[in-house]
């Protein structure tokens, strides 16, 4: 018998990798994100020819300040209203250009950065799902939900405006430069001196506010963790009374974003700072040195002597426009720090090999193409399977060996019940066998086929696992059929439960098939919850049916009922049944007795119960025992 691919229990030992790439550069990081979402870069030419228009009628105004100042106010005797007129209103000619070119850029960014995130939400919420429920087991539900919305709304924000703003603003800084020293370059000279101690210092800065966004992100994802898990456990939190200490640990988690979030302002409070002071300085040494150069007080002939009144001037709002870009360069850059955390996480999660994959061939969430199938990969054959199990084991990272070596044939149409004391490894034999996980070493054959070669959709449609809970999606009962298949008409649906005895129950649902069920089905009871979970299995009509301990959460009275859906669902397929009650294995073609992870005992009740010193025979007396009380 072939074996089954050891599982991946060194990747899954650890966290999703939200922390992957916390040494990796920034620039290198951006070069990832970007490879996920080329529609970003599509058009570029034309967004960069747009912000580059949008900039360059910005430098108009103090151009034309001069221009008017010199020409049509100082120079004639009288001025020239005619020059001013048409100087200022080819300015505003210019300007509105300029703000038209703006509007068309700002929209373009946003749509194709919406458009390229939606892409890379998408390809991250696809890829947690290919990830095996052991792997997804290592964060809280919450937290991973963060990392396919809040973190990627953080690189929405800073793509949609941020990035090409860093572009903008540096091409705007050229340019003021560029007409600065046109008109005086002593004086340009002198206003970049002014900047360069922010400059030198930015780049440590800038590392520093890396790092606490890190942990802005992470605490966030913390945060939204135990909020879903406190929303989800509300009920026991009522139960016990823990309102109090539920709120308090919220405010723990909320206090802890807070102050990462203060740790971020620091370095940003020093980096506006300094910015501020050099906007203040520069501008003072303009005016002084500009009417320096302007006046020749001095009495010598120095560089950039012929600054005219109107050049001082224009070079005051040269410095607005030089200083802009640095101070937004400066808030932009930190938006960065936060948009590339918020990428790590995302990354983080694609970087996550798939432990369980498709053996048809997964999508890549790098690219978003579907890889080749993996060598052998067959669907499963018509007709009756057979399971074949040789030498199974399972060990959960970091801890020890929870199934050891099982060996056991399992006939089609056949009804196993499996029994065991909790903690013998039941779950986690219906995990593999459903391949919710994968063994770490050992074989399981359905139909003779290898469990690891079957793709996706031939075992989910020949192999469906009825979990412990029922778990319902917020949708009518009718919707919650339609999981099983989609297709399937409302004649149809009818139809599956009338086989299953459960025709009558559905008619008495305030609204039949239309009822809401509410949030995880609860506005259903457990057994109810547990009927549309097993009538969904039914429509779907696999051919192996695995069962959860499907009447371990319900009362006597619906116990009935549901024992009655579970005989009419088993019918003429393979049945695997986690047997919480021994009412189930009594009924059993075959019994599979788990202790502490071995295949202790295996036979019929009849042949189990007399097993002298057996397991199951003791477990059998003391549950009728319990009843013999009752």
């Amino acid at each position: 018998m072939t074996a089954a691919p050891a599982a991946r229990s060194a990747a899954s030992s650890s966290a999703l990798g939200g922390e992957t790439a916390v040494d990796e550069g920034a620039l290198s990081t951006i070069r990832r994100g970007l490879a996920l979402t080329p529609d970003l870069l599509r058009g570029l030419w034309i967004t960069l020819l747009l912000a580059v228009i949008a900039t360059a009628g910005k430098v108009v105004v103090p151009i034309a300040v001069q221009s008017i100042l010199d020409r049509g106010i100082i120079e004639p005797e009288v001025p020239d209203l005619a020059y001013v007129a048409g100087a200022a209103g080819l300015a505003a000619l210019v300007l509105l250009a300029t703000a038209t070119c703006n509007v068309l850029m700002n929209r373009r960014l946003f749509r194709l950065a919406e458009h390229s995130l939606a892409t890379l939400r998408k390809r991250a919420f696809r890829h947690i799902h290919d990830l095996s429920l052991l792997t997804q087991g290592t964060e809280q539900r919450g937290a991973l939900v963060s990392r396919v919305t809040s973190d990627v709304d953080t690189v929405s924000q800073f793509m949609s405006f941020g990035g090409i703003m860093l572009v903008v603003m540096s091409f705007q800084l050229v340019l003021a430069t560029g007409v600065m020293a046109f008109y005086s370059w002593p004086l340009a000279l002198a206003v970049w001196i002014c900047y360069l101690p922010i400059l030198v210092i930015m780049g440590s800065l800038q590392k520093r506010i890396r790092a606490r966004y890190q942990v802005v992100r992470t605490k966030v994802g913390a945060m939204l963790g135990a909020v879903s898990e406190s929303l989800v456990g509300s009920a026991t939190v009522r139960a016990y009374g823990t309102e109090d200490r539920t709120r308090r640990a919220q405010v723990d988690r909320i206090g802890e974003v807070r102050n990462a979030q203060f740790a971020v302002l620091r370095p940003q409070s020093v980096s506006f700072f300094l910015s501020e002071t050099a906007d203040g300085l520069a501008t003072a040494v303009v005016v002084v040195v500009g009417i320096v150069l302007g006046t020749g007080v001095l009495g010598v002939d120095l560089p950039g002597g012929d600054l005219t009144a109107g050049g001082v001037i224009a070079f005051v709002f040269l410095v607005s426009l030089f200083s802009q870009p640095v101070r937004m360069g400066i808030e932009m850059l930190s938006e960065a720090q936060n948009a590339v955390a918020g990428w790590r996480r995302v990354l983080g999660v694609l970087d996550t090999p798939a432990d369980v994959a498709d053996p048809a061939g997964a999508i890549d969430p790098r690219t978003g193409e579907r890889v080749e199938p993996v060598p052998g990969a067959t669907v499963l054959p018509e007709g009756l399977l057979d399971i074949e199990i040789s030498d199974l084991r399972f060990a959960y990272p970091t801890g020890p060996e929870v199934l050891h070596g099982i060996d056991v044939d399992i006939p089609a149409r056949s009804r196993i019940a499996i029994v065991g004391e909790t903690g013998s490894g039941k779950t986690t034999f219906a995990k593999l066998l459903t391949r919710m996980m994968d063994p770490a070493s050992g074989g399981i054959r359905i139909g003779g086929v290898p469990l690891h070669l079957v793709p996706y959709e031939s075992l989910r449609s020949r192999v469906i696992m009825v979990p412990q809970e029922g778990f319902l999606f917020d949708t009518s009962v009718a919707g919650n059929l339609l999981y099983g298949r989609p297709s399937a008409t409302e004649e149809e649906m009818h139809r599956a439960l009338d086989e299953l005895g459960l025709g009558t129950w559905a008619e008495e649902l305030p609204e039949g098939l239309d009822t809401p069920v509410g949030q995880r089905g609860e506005s259903l009871s457990a057994g109810e919850r547990q009927l549309v979970a097993l009538a969904r299995a039914y429509l779907a009509d696999p051919d192996i049916i695995v069962l959860d301990e499907a009447t371990s959460a319900v009362d006597p009275a619906a116990d009935v009922r549901l024992q009655q859906a579970i005989d009419g669902l088993a019918r003429g397929r393979t049945t695997i049944t986690i047997a919480h009650r021994l009412s189930t294995a009594e009924r059993a073609d075959r019994i599979m007795v788990l202790d502490h992870g071995d295949l202790a005992e295996h036979g019929t009740h009849a042949e189990l119960v007399e097993l002298e010193g057996g397991i199951y025979a003791g477990l059998h007396q003391s549950w009728v025992a319990h009843r013999a009380q009752r």
